[in-house]
């Protein structure tokens, strides 16, 4: 077997592991995992990648839950419209965490985004998650937490993987 049939059959049986895994589980959603997963190896697949990865998904979903919070919260969606007030909230905490890259922990704006857009994804798509209610709760109906914890758990598998296994996927994948 070549090795990226290996590198390809490795991650194919842990990708059908994390599935099993968490629908077993329930409450963690199994897309914001692939994501983390993703952002994990796009970002070097070491252990500065593995920091990089969760301290970043994190903050781009805390910046998505502010930004929902900000959107719910204060009524000015009555005045300038639901699509305005939202396009002005998201383009300032985007911004933030785009700039939030001049701060070292927050370096990577890769996973900052994804973090941000699989937070917005899930409140988007889940009935009940965009509410006050939800977004204010403890618990897996709180999108940052769903969210955060689905992430962070598929990129510690990762992370257990021998540096010199991590630098022959590199090589691997720049030869592809």
């Amino acid at each position: 077997m070549s090795k990226m049939g290996a590198l390809s059959l490795s991650i194919g049986v842990l990708g059908g592991i994390a599935t099993w895994a968490f629908l077993s589980l329930g409450g963690i959603v199994i897309w914001a995992a692939f994501i983390g997963w993703a952002c994990f190896f796009h970002s070097g697949g070491d252990t500065k990648a593995l920091q990089t990865t969760i301290v970043g998904n994190i903050f781009g979903s805390i910046m998505a839950w502010v930004a929902a919070v900000l959107i719910l919260a204060i009524p000015l969606a009555d005045t300038l419209s639901l699509p305005l007030w939202a396009g002005i909230v998201v383009g300032a905490t985007v911004w933030v965490i785009c700039y939030g890259a001049t701060i070292k922990a927050f370096s990577s704006i890769p996973a900052n985004v994804y973090g941000y857009a699989a937070t917005f994804a899930f409140l988007l798509q889940t009935a009940e998650a965009l509410g006050l209610s939800n977004l204010m709760s403890i618990g897996l109906g709180n999108a940052v937490i769903t969210v955060c914890v689905s992430m962070a758990a598929s990129a510690q598998p990762g992370s257990t993987t021998p540096e010199r296994t991590i630098e022959q996927n590199r090589s691997i994948m720049r030869t592809s």
